[in-house]
């Protein structure tokens, strides 16, 4: 399958067509399936017709869904390995009484001199531009749809969900306890947005609220060697995209808003790190249907998990944070390739033996991916002539240069 690069995936492609565009309908439809046959074409027409007749309908992508696509002699692969998961996963968790807290970087509420300490902030955030607060605000909004990630995870086969909602298997523990260190991060971001000042909180809270409507759709199919290649370059992109914004806001002169950005990024870096392990841990055990996986990810794209996002108003909202993200460096397409770059050394793809003939070709594909992106962004780039605009609700529908 050819690679195919679009907006999701390379927020600087915004100013070069896309074919989802022209099929969107006024409910933000789009067919993202690669089949043709007349079966999948009705299927879709029925899928648009049904979500035409529901005016309140959040945004979707409607596509051929595939789940459950692990082979059932891969389960126990899984169960296997939880001693492992014990042992290495849950020993990356801190204990709540250790972890920071929101409270621990925003103004006290009980104090005399909160009202001062509000003044302050908002001091501070005066001098940061708008957009600055859009890529901030999508930031803290990806984070927010929390509920949405811990479903995905839930999703997988294998003994990986929580079969109970309190389960004691490894897998389900981390995975709440993750939910639960990741839910501070939208929590701090939500309350330092909202004493700032800078931003219309309702558009930021509706858009909440249509995006965890939403949900989102990685295409990982239940199948956990998928999921943890997804989560893999997600935790990775997430500490990239955090640590970006620490520094540019320290090069704004707030000290206090790069410490919450980096303290969130130093998050995002500790899970990258668990996820990256049992990727890495799938590679010693099964390498072949591993490297099929990864290479199956990479010719689908890894899509943000905002990419539903939706204000109710703006129909390309995501591309158009996307696009201001790529242009003030917060979160780019190098960065995509430089994360697969990062992953294929961390994993040692290069380095593997003994795979099939198929297991080959795909490890030729993903090592060989990196250097292709990055030539068509730099040929995406010179097709670039005139950057336009778009107006974010966020920022009180003000135009920001994309």
């Amino acid at each position: 399958m050819a690679l195919k690069l679009n907006q999701i995936t390379f927020p600087s492609f915004h100013h070069l067509p896309s074919p989802s565009r022209s099929m969107r309908s006024p409910h933000r439809v789009l067919m993202a399936s690669t089949l043709n046959s007349h079966f999948h074409q009705d299927a879709f027409t029925r899928e648009v017709q049904n979500l035409k007749k529901k005016p309140n309908c959040p945004p979707q992508e409607v596509h051929v869904q595939v789940t459950h696509s692990m082979p059932p002699e891969k389960l126990e692969i899984f169960k296997s390995m939880e001693n492992w998961a014990e042992e290495n996963l849950l020993a990356l968790l801190k204990p709540v009484e250790s972890c920071w807290q929101p409270q621990d970087f925003l103004p006290e509420p009980e104090s005399d001199g909160f009202y001062e300490q509000v003044k302050e902030l908002r001091e501070r955030a005066r001098e940061l531009p708008d957009d600055f607060f859009v890529v901030l605000v999508g930031d803290m909004i990806t984070e927010e749809a929390l509920p949405t990630y811990q479903t995905m995870l839930n999703t997988l086969d294998g003994g990986i969900r929580d079969e109970t909602g309190a389960s004691l298997t490894p897998w389900a523990i981390w995975t709440r306890a993750w939910t639960a260190e990741e839910n501070r991060h939208g929590d701090l971001l939500n309350k330092y947005l909202y004493l700032s000042g800078r931003v219309d909180m309702k558009h930021v809270e509706k858009t909440i609220q249509y995006l965890i409507g939403s949900g989102m759709d990685p295409k990982t199919e239940n199948n956990p060697y998928l999921g943890f290649i997804y989560t893999s370059f997600q935790e990775r992109a997430t500490f990239i995209s955090h640590g970006n914004t620490a520094r540019l806001a320290k090069g704004h002169g707030d000290m206090k808003l790069a410490q919450i950005c980096g303290i969130i990024a130093a998050d995002e870096k500790r899970h990258e790190t668990a996820y990256t392990k049992i990727v890495e841990k799938l590679f010693e055990i099964d390498p072949d249907a591993t490297i099929l996986a990864l290479a199956d990810m990479m010719r689908k794209k890894i899509s943000m998990p905002a990419h539903l996002m939706f204000d109710g108003q703006d129909d390309h909202l995501f591309d158009n944070y996307s696009a201001v993200a790529q242009r003030i460096g917060v979160y780019t397409a190098k960065d995509y390739a430089d994360i697969l770059e990062f992953l294929v050394g961390r994993w040692k793809v290069e380095k593997l033996a003994g795979l099939s003939g198929e297991g080959r070709k795909a490890q030729d594909f993903v090592c060989g991916l990196p250097p292709r992106i990055r030539r068509l962004e730099e040929r995406a780039q010179g097709r670039v002539k005139q950057a336009s605009t778009a107006p974010f609700s966020w920022v009180f529908g003000r135009e920001l240069k994309l």
